[in-house]
């Protein structure tokens, strides 16, 4: 988390170790030339497609990756374990993004999605400590004070992961611009500095599968 456990390597963004599952998490910013054909296996599992909806033939991934990447609203991220690239994540702001027209967003407020990408990371326990690291990077910034979600409904696993990260449901509402009913979930700083970021510390390591984990949030 926020102590001296947490470095920032060369290649990433952001690097900690997480006691809880005794790995190093890691995220970089992801790129066209180094994740184009991993993001596009993942957006095509199973397990992802109900959810993103991005299954789509390659150069049409392509084309949807790299306006992602264009957008200044959002930065996708690969999230790694032991320096393995296994999710995918976007934070974004929420002011700029089409969920500002359902709740009244802060211009400082980030919002995140995520994915776990290969199947042998699922029901594994690595969500919540993964979720844990984003929001922490994102709280870096020193004039957000909140960090919100907006997860399809349906999607009880991640609803499950995010409550257990510090956000609280406030609202469920039909997002026209998505094609989906959300529920819009809220991270407050103070909360998770002060609750989740102390009982993460305190907690032993977890056994490998906890039967909470998540595959995809939108």
């Amino acid at each position: 988390m926020t102590g001296p456990d947490a470095t920032i390597a060369t290649d990433y963004d952001y690097q900690t170790c997480d006691p809880s599952i005794e790995r190093t998490i890691s995220l970089r910013q992801a790129t066209l030339d180094r994740d184009l054909g991993r993001l596009h296996a993942w957006l095509g599992s199973d397990h992802v497609k109900p959810y993103w909806q991005l299954d789509l033939p390659l150069p049409a991934f392509r084309d949807r990756l790299a306006t992602k990447l264009a957008d200044d609203h959002l930065t996708p991220y690969i999230g790694c374990l032991d320096h393995v690239p296994m999710s995918y994540w976007e934070c974004y702001w929420a002011a700029k993004d089409d969920v500002a027209n359902h709740y009244d967003a802060d211009p400082a407020d980030q919002g995140v999605h995520l994915l776990i990408g290969p199947d042998e990371y699922l029901g594994r326990g690595y969500a919540l400590p993964l979720l844990r690291a984003v929001v922490t990077m994102q709280f870096r910034h020193p004039e957000t004070e909140r960090v919100i979600a907006e997860p399809d409904a349906r999607n009880d696993h991640v609803i499950h992961i995010l409550e257990q990260c510090g956000f609280e449901s406030r609202a469920e509402f039909h997002f026209d611009e998505a094609e989906k009913d959300a529920v819009l979930m809220v991270c407050d700083r103070n909360r998770f500095e002060t609750e989740v970021l102390t009982d993460a510390t305190a907690a032993p390591p977890q056994n490998a599968d906890d039967g909470s984990e998540v595959s995809a949030d939108d």
